[in-house]
């Protein structure tokens, strides 16, 4: 029995302690992994819930009910808005830890509705180590149970739990709610979402697989995986984003040539900005 082997089995006892599980599902690797734990665990005492938000793409609610029927688990949706929040709309270095607070509350909310006391989620072994994550305090407030952090399962490991179960998301790369695309201290709007949301679209119509808009008060600024750089830098490439992201809404578009990196907008990120600034003059340029 591998390691991993052994972690996926002592996860499916402890979750056959309990008498129900709901899971906040999102459709990523993490949470359909905790689903179908709990779905080989429970049955049908195991729920898998998405809470419907403006900052979810539709796209993503598409497919996270097309993961939980893949895996077979009681799928159910709830709704409620981020921007009913003054604290999440201000966008803060706490934004994540509103809207953590109140997705979680929701799933809550529902569990209760449903005579269910236990609420999952899908926090990794891996997750407290990266950085800035003030959506992890609200997981710990709120006591939702972690079947993937309690059996120190990183992601690496959920990925090939997920080969496992041959779900079609093992290899998807990590998906962030759509505000993660505002850099901290701009205000989160209905209309900044939207225009993200329909520019990713574009860019995933296009073929391009690891990606994100990042929209800066009406600028769009494009990342793309290294292994795609080439491409974006495409004129044809650039004429159509232009023309199509100015239709959707942005003043002006722009290609980030460092490419795509998570938390790029990040408190932590801006906090470096003004060391990099201080080495530009310092740096080597081949002529």
């Amino acid at each position: 029995m591998t390691s991993v082997e052994a972690k996926r089995e002592a996860a499916i006892e402890d979750l056959r302690e309990f008498d129900s599980v709901l899971i906040a599902f999102s459709g990523g690797v993490d949470s359909s992994v905790v689903a179908a734990l709990a779905h080989e665990a429970l049955g049908e005492d195991a729920v898998a819930c998405t809470a419907k938000s403006e900052t979810l793409p539709d796209a993503e609610l598409t497919d996270a009910n097309r993961v939980a029927d893949e895996i077979g688990i009681r799928y159910e949706t709830v709704s409620f808005s981020e921007l009913d929040s003054e604290a999440f709309v201000e966008n803060d270095g706490e934004r994540c830890y509103h809207c953590r607070s109140m997705r979680l509350g929701r799933m809550f909310d529902k569990a209760r509705e449903l005579d269910i006391d236990v609420v999952c989620d899908g926090t990794n072994a891996s997750d407290p180590g990266e950085g800035h994550r003030p959506g992890l305090r609200a997981v710990e407030e709120l006591n939702a149970y972690s079947p993937l952090l309690e059996h120190d399962i990183t992601k690496e490991e959920v990925r090939e739990i997920a080969r496992h179960y041959d779900l079609s998301v093992a290899d998807k790369p990590s998906m962030a709610c759509l505000s993660s695309r505002i850099p901290t201290g701009l205000e989160v709007t209905e209309e900044k979402l939207s225009r993200i949301e329909k520019a990713e679209t574009l860019l995933r119509t296009w073929g391009f697989e690891q990606f994100r808009v990042r929209d800066h008060d009406g600028l769009a600024r494009i990342e793309v995986g290294e292994d795609e750089l080439e491409r974006a830098l495409d004129p044809d490439f650039a004429a159509a984003a232009r023309e199509h992201l100015g239709d959707i809404g942005f003043d002006h578009v722009t290609l980030d040539l460092e490419g795509y990196r998570t938390g790029s907008v990040s408190p932590a990120d801006e906090a470096d900005a003004e060391d990099v600034v201080d080495d530009v003059l310092d740096a080597d340029y081949p002529t």
